[in-house]
């Protein structure tokens, strides 16, 4: 059919002219963006000084990360780190023709940019080269509307294309593998070895490469923590795509395919993994240390813990972290249960209990809704509407729909705890538990957390006394004795006491933790001069001057406990804590040295050479046959040990010092809200609740060979002059005539202390030593 002559002559004018105008339209808008309209793009300049955030790790003693401080969790390495097999994966599925384009595939780009533009497909993406995706994760994308994935295309491959002339087809594959998002917030290949597979990039299996590179075509979706099966299928095509191309042998390939895709996923994020709570002091430590002008950069800038990649080796050592954090989980598990059950239909935290209401009014919402000025019944209303929580339990996190007041309740039943464990000799802090899980309990329970120290502050009162004359063979009745100068005040014992005739010895009263007799020892020693002797002994908290300080009314933190109860193991002198031994920049250079950070302090010794073996020897004795005996009968410790027991009033805290000649360890149980207290003694008491944690802990250092120098030393021998002073019955029976002239009164005044023959005792003492 023949055509008629305007069209023959007019239509291919205009197809040409339309197909200019496209062209022209098409150079238009390429220079519009290119000139930074659509905003600005990078600069040759700009991309030879390519700077990413890069995440602060955090070091065990012996290297080992413990986790990392990061917006970006991102370790850069080298090239040469790579295994082969990783390059040739990312090249096999990522992009074939890598070593053959200048960066970018223009009959992709065409084909996105007409399809996208003319026929508003938006899934016309694709065909992506190594080069354009390193463009993309090194300044990411912005949202232009219908044109966006046009204009982001088309300003990567202006990026990709001075990447490619201002870098090698190995520093552009370096900078890729450094920077590629993997799942679970993770920025680079070296990040991600070490989440997925606890493993170095070089030492990357095949397989484990394959899975890794699998992720990028869709992170979430092909991540192999949550959707194994379809990471498994991911990682097998990669293989597979590996042996087409020829990267792999048939006999590798296979080897790879059937095997199976197992995780080692440690969790190196703030919250979570080990050690969290340790991780949140040091990064405290650190904002604190690199405030300082000596710790600046070279240029005078302040160091960024979350962009700068810093390394901060730490005193902390991770096996035994690990151990410790195990002992407490399975302790705390238990003892959880038998807390609940114990309470049943009691238990304070139920809703409408006064304890429950009292925490619902302190809820900040509930406060910022009162202001309001709105009613109690609507804040009610308002506190009861559920919403998809993720809640703490032992036996595994769930996701609930579930109310503020709902919540509240959940919360109010957890008992937390704390253990710390410290090398005397050196102050370094070897293992840090500062509650029951970081995601959900953040308050430090070492750290930040003063709970009262029960029966574990009568040390420092025995201290006191031997220091001031008290003879350690010293024998006092075990009676109760009103104090009527302190509202008659009447201490009275733990258990029951069959014959109160009868007259313990220091060491039994100690390690037997009697309470009336540790409050006699008080008033012969005197409330200053016990308190003076706490601080000399490293405890820097206010102690109220008030008789009941001898049975641990004080407030004090683990971190105190531990280095006061580590001069019994120091040569009697209080360690110094430290957290921090070195940190250095991402080159490796010394920011700050060991020396820098924890300068020599010459401390005086706390008390004698006397008084330490003497309190030692009554310590051991609590664990050999005290309070703390259940160490040697259940859990079968043969360990060199002494220790304490604590036990608050109403129950409401549970302790357990326990004392090795090279690690002193603290351990606390108890609710955060301080109204709710253990249902009974015998639950709550700290041999009970505390102890187990300790006994548990050091079970796993004893099957551990390498522990063998903490595990398995020694005490100091006591010298015979220490040996004849202790040579005494541990009880001695009052005499019927002793009975009878008694001048030892039932009442009395706290304050109006006699002047007794240990005064006299301490003056002879002095009078001797001057001479």
């Amino acid at each position: 059919m023949k055509l008629p002559k305007l069209f023959n002559k007019k239509w291919p004018k205009r197809i040409g002219l339309l197909f200019l105008g496209l062209i022209v339209l098409f150079i238009g808008f390429y220079f519009s963006i290119y000139f930074g309209i659509w905003g600005k793009i990078p600069t040759s300049k700009d991309l030879s000084n390519l700077n990413q955030s890069q995440a602060t790790v955090v070091l065990d003693r012996n290297e080992a990360l413990i986790g990392k401080l990061y917006i970006y969790d991102r370790q850069l390495i080298d090239y040469n780190q790579f295994p082969q097999h990783l390059i040739d994966a990312l090249i096999a599925t990522e992009d074939t023709r890598f070593y053959e384009h200048n960066g970018i595939d223009n009959k992709s780009l065409a084909r996105v940019f007409f399809k996208t533009l003319l026929m508003s497909d938006e899934a016309s993406g694709g065909g992506s080269t190594i080069t354009l995706q390193l463009a993309k994760n090194l300044f990411g994308r912005r949202n232009y509307g219908s044109f966006g994935i046009v204009v982001n295309k088309i300003k990567e491959s202006i990026v990709a294309k001075r990447l490619e002339d201002l870098y090698s087809k190995k520093e552009i594959l370096n900078l890729y593998l450094n920077t590629v998002p993997f799942p679970d917030n993770t920025y680079g290949i070296e990040s991600a070895a070490k989440k997925f597979f606890n493993v170095t990039t070089s030492q990357l299996t095949i397989s484990q490469s394959a899975t890794l590179i699998g992720t990028l075509k869709a992170n979430h979706s092909y991540n192999p923590r949550l959707y194994p099966e379809r990471s498994k299928a991911r990682r097998d095509l990669v293989i597979d795509l590996m042996n087409k191309q020829g990267f792999i042998s048939d006999e590798d390939a296979s080897t790879a395919l059937k095997s199976e895709l197992e995780l080692d996923y440690h969790q190196y994020a703030p919250n979570q993994g080990l050690a969290p709570y340790f991780r949140a002091e040091i990064k405290k430590q650190l904002d604190s240390i690199l405030k300082s002008d000596s710790y600046k950069k070279p240029d005078g800038e302040a160091y960024n813990v979350f962009r700068d990649g810093l390394k901060v080796y730490t005193t902390l050592d991770n096996s035994m972290q690990r151990y410790a954090e195990e002992a407490m989980q399975e302790h705390m598990a238990k003892l959880q249960t038998t807390y609940e059950n114990a309470y049943g239909k009691r238990s304070p935290w139920l809703k409408n209990k006064s304890v429950y209401e009292a925490s619902k009014k302190r809820l900040k919402t509930y406060k910022n809704l009162k202001a309001s000025g709105i009613s109690d019944k609507a804040i009610t209303d308002s506190l009861s509407k559920p919403k998809s929580l993720e809640l703490f339990a032992w036996d595994g996190t769930v996701v609930e729909s579930i109310s503020t007041l709902d919540s509240l309740e959940h919360y109010l039943k957890f008992l937390n705890a704390g253990l710390l464990s410290i090398e005397p000799s050196s102050g370094a802090i070897r293992a840090y538990v500062g509650g029951i899980d970081y995601r959900f309990f953040q308050y430090d329970h070492v750290s930040q957390s003063k709970r009262q120290v029960g029966s574990t502050f009568k040390p420092f009162v025995y201290t006191a006394a031997l220091e001031n004359g008290m003879d350690p063979c010293s024998y006092f009745s075990v009676k109760s004795v009103t104090y009527t100068d302190v509202d008659d005040w009447t201490p009275t014992n733990a258990t029951e006491i069959d014959d109160e005739d009868i007259n313990y010895s220091l060491e039994y009263a100690l390690s037997n933790s009697i309470n009336t007799i540790a409050v006699k020892v008080l008033y012969e020693t005197g409330i200053d001069k016990t308190i003076e002797q706490a601080h000399k002994m490293g405890i820097k908290s206010k102690i109220e001057s008030v008789p009941s300080i001898a049975l641990g009314s004080a407030n004090l933190s683990l971190l105190e406990m531990g280095i006061a109860y580590s001069s019994f193991v120091n040569n009697s002198v209080p360690t110094t804590p430290i957290f921090i031994s070195k940190i250095e920049d991402k080159n490796g250079n010394v920011i700050a040295s060991f020396e820098d950070l924890n300068p020599k302090i010459n401390q005086e010794k706390a008390f004698s050479d006397e008084t330490r073996q003497t309190m030692l020897e009554f310590m051991k004795a609590t664990v050999n046959s005290g309070t703390a005996q259940r160490l040697r009968t259940t859990y079968k410790l043969n360990n060199n040990i002494a220790g304490k027991t604590g036990t608050t009033q109403d129950n409401k805290d549970g302790w357990f010092v326990g004392l090795m000649p090279n690690l002193v360890t603290v351990t606390w149980v108890g609710n955060d809200n301080q109204q709710i207290g253990f249902s009974s003694t015998s639950i709550g008491q700290g041999a009970n609740s505390a102890l187990p944690i300790f006994a548990k802990y050091l079970q796993r250092l004893n099957n551990d060979p390498k522990f063998r120098t903490l595990t398995h030393v020694p005490f100091e021998a006591p010298s015979e002059e220490v040996l004849n002073m202790l040579d005494c019955e541990p009880t001695k029976e009052e005499s019927f005539f002793e009975r009878l002239f008694r001048t030892d009164p039932d009442k009395k005044e706290f304050k109006k202390k006699r002047k007794g023959i240990f005064d006299w005792l301490k003056k002879k003492n002095e009078d001797n030593s001057d001479s």
